[in-house]
C-alpha cells in the first residue's frame, strides 16, 4: 500500500487494513501479531486516533538467561483489553549482556515488578511533544530510559549519580564519562533496572529481522517504536530500506556557561557530552523533535505514528506527542 501524503490520515473517516484480525493464540513466546486499525477523530484533539488492538496482544515468554551477569528466568507477558495494553514482566533481558557489575556500574540485574498500562487507542495531542524520562517499554519488558541522573555545574563539578548543576550528562555519543554501559547501550540502575539507553543490540539479533523495519516496544502514550531501519519512502511499504535518522545535531560550540574541564582534574569536557550540546533542525533527517514519524510499518499496512530508535542522538525519543501516565 502507498500512501502518496501521508497527511491523508488525518482526515480519513475509517480506514480498516486488509488482513486486520484478532489477537493469536497464547502460551510462551506467542506473538499474536496482526495489522492495525486507523480511526478519525473523537479525542480531545480532534486528531487522528490509531487503533493498535490487533498488534501483540497476546504475546508471552519465560526463559531462562544463563548469561553470567543474568541467571535468572525472563519473564514477560502482554495483554490487551478494549481500552488498554497490559505489560506484567519481571525485568530481566532475554538476551546477552555485558559484565555486571563492573568498574563503571557497580549495580546487579536483579528482578523488578513491572506492572504498565498503554492505550490502545493513542493519538497526537502535541506537536512538540511532552518530555519523558522513561519513554517506552521492548516487547522483553525492559524500559528504555534513555536520559540520565548525571549532572555538572557550570564550574565542572561533575556527579554521574546526580548533582546540582543544569548540566545533564548524556549516557552515550561521548567518551568523556563512563557509565558501563554494554553492547546494548544498556546498564543497571541501583535498583538492579536494567534499561536501555540506546540500540539493544543483542535483542536486535534475538529478534533475527536483519535490515528490515522491527518493531521493538510500545511506547507509553500507546505508539509503536521501530529500531534503526525504515522505507525510504514513509508512505510506500514497496520503497527500500534505509537507516532511518533523526533530525538532532551537534551544536557547533557550547552554550554560554557550559563547562569545558572537570573541576577535579581539569579534564576536557567534550562538545556532546551534555544534553544541552544537541539542537533540532526540521527535516534534517527523516524523524521529527520526538524521533517519530508518520508511515507505514509491516504491522500498520495503513500506516501510524512511530517512534524510531536510531544509531545517533536522541538515540531513543526524548518526548511523546500523546497522552501518557509518568
Amino acid at each position: 500500500m502507498v500512501l502518496s501524503n501521508i497527511g491523508v490520515l488525518a482526515r480519513l473517516g475509517v480506514l480498516l487494513l486488509l488482513g486486520a484480525t484478532g489477537c493469536g493464540g497464547g502460551g510462551s513466546g506467542s506473538s499474536g501479531n496482526s495489522v492495525g486499525t486507523v480511526t478519525n477523530g473523537g479525542d480531545q484533539s480532534g486528531g487522528t486516533v490509531y487503533s493498535t488492538s490487533n498488534t501483540y496482544c497476546d504475546l508471552s515468554e519465560l526463559s531462562y538467561n544463563n548469561d553470567e551477569s543474568v541467571n535468572a528466568n525472563s519473564d514477560f507477558t502482554w495483554t490487551c483489553n478494549i481500552q488498554n495494553r497490559v505489560l506484567s514482566a519481571n525485568g530481566i533481558p532475554n538476551h546477552e549482556v555485558g559484565t555486571f557489575p563492573n568498574t563503571n556500574n557497580p549495580n546487579t540485574i536483579s528482578v523488578q515488578n513491572i506492572a504498565k498500562t498503554f492505550t490502545v487507542n493513542p493519538s497526537a495531542i502535541s506537536t512538540d511533544g511532552t518530555s519523558a524520562q522513561v519513554v517506552a517499554y521492548a516487547l522483553n519488558g525492559i524500559k528504555f530510559d534513555p536520559g540520565t541522573a548525571g549532572r555538572c555545574n557550570n564550574s565542572g563539578v561533575c556527579s554521574l549519580a546526580g548533582g546540582s548543576g543544569a548540566w545533564n550528562i548524556e549516557a552515550l555519543g561521548h567518551d568523556t564519562f563512563d557509565f558501563g554501559d554494554d553492547m546494548n547501550h544498556a546498564h543497571v540502575q541501583p535498583t538492579g533496572a536494567y534499561h536501555y539507553h540506546g540500540m539493544p543490540e543483542r535483542y536486535l539479533t534475538k529478534l533475527g529481522k536483519g535490515e528490515a523495519m522491527t518493531f521493538v516496544a510500545w511506547s507509553l502514550d500507546g505508539f509503536p517504536v521501530y529500531a534503526r531501519y525504515g522505507y525510504s519512502a514513509a508512505g510506500d511499504a514497496n520503497s527500500v530500506i534505509k537507516v532511518l535518522t533523526s533530525s538532532w545535531r551537534l551544536k557547533s560550540s557550547g552554550d554560554i556557561g557550559r563547562p569545558s574541564t572537570k573541576s577535579h582534574d581539569s579534564s576536557p569536557i567534550s562538545l556532546g557530552a551534555f544534553t544541552q550540546d544537541y539542537e533540532y533542525i526540521a527535516n534534517l533527517g527523516d524523524l521529527d523533535k520526538c524521533n517519530g514519524r508518520v508511515g507505514v510499518t509491516p504491522e500498520f499496512l495503513g500506516g501510524i505514528y512511530y517512534y524510531v530508535i536510531t544509531d545517533s542522538f536522541p538515540y531513543a525519543p526524548r518526548c511523546l506527542i500523546g497522552s501518557f501516565a509518568r
